[in-house]
């Protein structure tokens, strides 16, 4: 089948837009020719390893420039490390990963291939699990590729170094984690790899062993780890700074308004597909106050939600965010709590009902002002709220329920 690829440096510009680094650029370039050359598409992996069920916006900056590389006519391979997830990443630890269930790490696959869908070209993604070759592998086969690479290599990561200083325990398995990473490449015999800035170490090694097993190595591409809503950490379900692809789109539009307009430019770059000339120029609209910085942040609300819902979503976000903020009105939908005490802590109320994950939260988000019971701040952790009439609870900005008694 003759593929129509755009010229070799017309692909590389487009690939370049949010990346941090490129190994080598040259190389990425004339692998471009030869695609042009020989009418084959690069295969460009990307490893995930579904250690947690949901999929937040940090991790769609890699899948989005997955989607340029289909943009571009190539094949992107979706690699699941059902296997490597059992061993766990080092990258960033300072103690080992806990150990993983089988049966976790496929459940949290199958969410994972449902959600991204939502970026990726379905008909232009090849899904694979890294347990098809590397579950083969003999006891032979694993101390042939350990011999391909030196602890010494092994141990210059920072990870690992720093561990190291501090007397901290480093597994033997662990060690093995970039091996096995690099045997993926090998495997798929890889054009191309890419990660977070993170990943440069496991990347970098990926190189070396596929030239030890006679291929050409892969060009590696690393990615930004995306800052979540407080600007300062990179998005971490743990830190609570993310925004989950699944969210309902009024969660995801008002978390975007709440943003910083100095953040809001780095969402625009890494979660949109707006070239690198629209966004100076929306810079520049807003810096001449041609266009008000609320109004860009709303287009990037719905930007986003288009991608993960539609655009009807997200219209009617950006209309139940006015609503509710602009216009100070209740929203027109909200969900029912239904309490069979007439009196019942505020706290037991937000953690008993599913609203908060723990009464150590609930306590948080109070002492912060965060709660609101018919317009009212709740400031009393041990308030008593009495539940004869029906009553309207906010639980931060963005959220609101009905409470009515049984």
């Amino acid at each position: 089948m003759e593929r129509k690829f755009p010229p070799p440096e017309e692909q590389l510009e487009y690939i370049k837009k949010g990346t941090v680094e490129i190994i080598q650029e040259d190389e990425l370039l004339k692998k471009f020719e030869r695609s042009i050359k020989e009418n084959r598409p690069l295969r460009v992996k990307v490893g995930f390893d579904p250690t947690a069920p949901d999929i937040h916006l940090g991790h769609t900056v890699v899948i989005r420039k997955m989607k340029h590389f289909q943009d571009l006519g190539h094949e992107v391979i979706f690699l699941i490390g059902d296997f490597t997830g059992l061993i766990g990443d080092p990258s960033g630890r300072s103690s080992t990963r806990p150990p993983m269930t089988r049966e976790e790490i496929l459940k949290n696959a199958e969410t994972y291939k449902q959600q991204v869908f939502k970026i990726l070209d379905p008909k232009k993604t090849i899904i694979d699990f890294n347990s098809r070759w590397l579950g083969k592998l003999t006891s032979f086969d694993i101390i042939r590729l350990a011999s391909k690479y030196t602890v010494a290599r092994i141990l210059e990561r920072d990870d690992f170094s720093n561990r190291m200083k501090k007397n901290l325990p480093i597994s033997i398995h662990e060690i093995l984690y970039p091996l096995m990473q690099a045997y993926d490449s090998v495997a798929l015999k890889a054009d191309v790899e890419m990660g977070g800035t993170d990943q440069k170490f496991n990347l970098l090694v990926g190189r070396e062993i596929q030239r030890e097993y006679g291929q050409e190595p892969q060009v590696i591409i690393t990615m930004p780890l995306l800052e979540g809503l407080d600007g300062v950490e990179k998005m971490s379900k743990s830190l609570g700074n993310y925004i989950g692809i699944t969210e309902p789109p009024s969660e995801i539009y008002g978390k975007i308004m709440s943003i910083s307009d100095e953040l809001m430019f780095r969402y625009y770059e890494l979660l949109t597909d707006l070239s690198q000339l629209e966004i100076q120029k929306l810079k520049e609209d807003i810096r001449t106050g041609k266009k008000h910085p609320k109004e860009a942040k709303s287009e990037l609300a719905k930007l986003i939600i288009t991608d993960f819902w539609s655009k009807e979503d997200a219209e009617k976000a950006a209309e139940e965010f006015d609503r509710v903020f602009k216009y100070r009105e209740l929203p027109e939908k909200m969900e029912e709590i239904k309490v069979s005490e007439k009196e019942i802590n505020v706290i037991d109320l937000l953690v008993n009902n599913n609203i908060l994950p723990s009464k150590k939260e609930a306590k948080r988000l109070i002492q912060q002002g965060g709660i609101y019971i018919n317009g009212e701040r709740v400031t009393d952790i041990t308030l008593k709220v009495k539940v004869e009439n029906e009553l309207i609870l906010r639980v931060g900005k963005r959220r609101f329920y009905k409470v009515k008694q049984e």
